[in-house]
C-alpha cells in the first residue's frame, strides 16, 4: 500500500503463478512493498477495479474515485495462456487498459502486451498519479522506457471524461501513429 499525496492507493496483484518468478514484475512489486500479492481470486477486496485485457469497458480517469476507495488490481498471468478471456472469474469492476506500447524486455514494442508493472503505471498515470506511476517503474532498469514510449498517449488519455472518450482518444492517437484497427 502506497501513500500518495493525501490519498492511499491500494495496489493488489492477483498472481496466477504462470510466469517465471525471476522475470515477474508483479512479484517484484510485491516484494518491494508497492503492492499486495494475492493468490486466490476470492481473496480480492470487494469492489476493487480489476485491470482485465478482455473487459468491455475501458479504464479512464472516471475510475479514480473507486480506486482511491477500493484499490486497483492487476492480474499477473502469462500472455501465452490467455485465449480471449481470463480463465478465472473475479468480482470487481473490470476495465481494459487503453492501447499502450510495452517497454519491457519480453514484449518490447508490442501493443497492449504490458507487464503487470506497466499496467499499474499506465493506470496510475491516467488517473493523475504520475509520481507513483514513475516510482513503481523505477524498480526496473527498463521502467523509464515504458513512459518514454507512451507519455504522449498517457497525457491524452488523462483528458478523457469516461470510457467512451477514452476509446475515441485511443482510436485517434493510433490512427495518427499509422496503426490501423
Amino acid at each position: 500500500m502506497i501513500e500518495t499525496h493525501q490519498n492511499l492507493i491500494k495496489l493488489y496483484i492477483l498472481h496466477m503463478k504462470e510466469c517465471d518468478p525471476k522475470k515477474c514484475s508483479g512479484l517484484r512489486l510485491g516484494k518491494s512493498g508497492f503492492a499486495r500479492i494475492i493468490t486466490r481470486p476470492s481473496h480480492l477486496p470487494k469492489g476493487t477495479t480489476i485491470l482485465d485485457p478482455f473487459a468491455v469497458k475501458a479504464f479512464s480517469p472516471a475510475d479514480k474515485r473507486d480506486i482511491e476507495r477500493r484499490g486497483l488490481t492487476a492480474v499477473d498471468c502469462s500472455w501465452n495462456q490467455l485465449e480471449g478471456e481470463l480463465k478465472v472469474k473475479m468480482k470487481g469492476k473490470h476495465r481494459c487498459m487503453p492501447l499502450l506500447i510495452a517497454g519491457n524486455p519480453i514484449n518490447y514494442g508490442s501493443i497492449g502486451k504490458l507487464s503487470t508493472v506497466e499496467a499499474f503505471s499506465g493506470a496510475l498515470f491516467i488517473i493523475g498519479e504520475e509520481t507513483l506511476a514513475d516510482q513503481i517503474l523505477s524498480k526496473f532498469k527498463w521502467g523509464h522506457t515504458f513512459l518514454d514510449l507512451n507519455r504522449r498517449s498517457l497525457l491524452e488519455y488523462q483528458k478523457a471524461e469516461d470510457s467512451t472518450q477514452m476509446i475515441q482518444i485511443q482510436t485517434r492517437l493510433f490512427q495518427e501513429m499509422g496503426f490501423k484497427r
